[in-house]
């Protein structure tokens, strides 16, 4: 009876660590709103410093929370960009609801996917997320008539923000845009991940077998995490859309599925905020090393990637997490 007392106490304080902000979290987030007032911030590189790490959030929730791998993610937040591209071309030009039906958009394709791929493991599943993510890339620069090709959708028109602020081109306006769409979205993500459904997908991810054994709907989950991932990968693509009023086949190339792979080894997978440290970094060297070696700056980037692997082995923000809890004594 004691022993069943104690776990149920340790099971209530584990829950009650995870749902309390850490210090880090507040300085995390308020380090975002003090940036705005500094009188050298980069709005612009900080705004897609957002984007991208919600970005990465949204592949986290596959690969991170549930062990599934995608070479293709870039197809939904094309998917959402375009989508807040046609609409702002042909006249739905309010932000928020635009925003809202373009991650609606791409969480429809995902859950299309998720339900095709519940099966499928390894090499099949990575091959299917490539080859969808090259059909619709293939698809959009063919079909210039409709979307420009190359050349990019042209006469994309946003309104001003709730009818009073536009978006100016210091990106003020835009950034405190993106840093509301992304709080909000990350505050949601922190608290399903601390869900009962949050709990079954690291299970799952852990031990497939296991959770099918407790009766845990497995493949339904494979499903709504597709759903999910996408719809905030769309969001993430048409914030990038309305904040710069443009979007090209770029947006969903095999290239974009890469960097944001690349973003989220940086940062560290399973990790809420991974994407973001991983995307701060990725973002700040690209454009410094682009700046230095406009032809190779890619290799550094490589290089980049190998040091990090190297040293930070589970990615930035899983390690330093570690080495801070030994540190003051906290657990491993």
């Amino acid at each position: 009876m004691a022993d069943a007392t104690s776990a149920r106490a340790a099971g209530r304080a584990f829950f009650q660590r995870q749902v309390r902000w850490s210090g880090w979290e507040w300085a995390f987030w308020a380090a975002w709103g003090v940036a705005f007032f500094l009188p050298q911030a980069n709005l612009v590189l900080l705004t897609h410093v957002l984007i991208w790490g919600l970005f990465a959030l949204s592949l986290d929730l596959l690969l991170g929370q549930r062990g599934i791998a995608s070479l293709g993610h870039a197809a939904f937040y094309g998917i959402g960009a375009y989508v807040a591209g046609f609409l702002g071309k042909f006249g739905w030009t309010e932000p928020v609801s635009g925003l809202l039906l373009a991650a609606l958009a791409a969480g429809l394709v995902g859950l299309g996917l998720g339900w095709v791929m519940r099966g499928l493991q390894g090499v099949a599943l990575l091959m299917v997320t490539l080859g969808m993510n090259m059909m619709l890339y293939d698809a959009v620069q063919r079909a210039t008539d409709i979307t420009g090709g190359d050349d990019g959708l042209q006469g994309v028109v946003v309104a001003p923000l709730l009818g009073s602020f536009r978006f100016d081109m210091a990106g003020r306006t835009g950034y405190l845009y993106v840093l509301a769409a992304v709080l909000v979205v990350a505050l949601a993500v922190r608290a399903l991940l601390q869900s009962p459904w949050g709990l079954a997908l690291l299970g799952a991810r852990d031990s497939a077998r296991r959770m099918l054994l407790l009766g845990a709907p497995v493949e339904r989950d494979v499903t709504l995490v597709f759903g999910l991932s996408a719809a905030i990968a769309g969001l993430a693509g048409a914030l990038m859309t309305q904040t710069s009023g443009f979007v090209s086949p770029e947006a969903m190339s095999f290239q974009r599925s890469a960097d944001v792979l690349v973003v989220l080894v940086i940062g560290g997978t399973g990790m809420l905020y991974g994407g973001f440290v991983g995307a701060l970094l990725f973002l700040a060297m690209r454009d410094l090393l682009a700046a230095l070696n406009p032809i190779y700056w890619y290799f550094w980037i490589g290089l980049l990637l190998v040091l990090v692997v190297s040293f930070f082995r589970a990615g930035i923000v899983p390690t330093l997490r570690r080495w801070w809890r030994k540190r003051t004594g906290a657990g491993p």
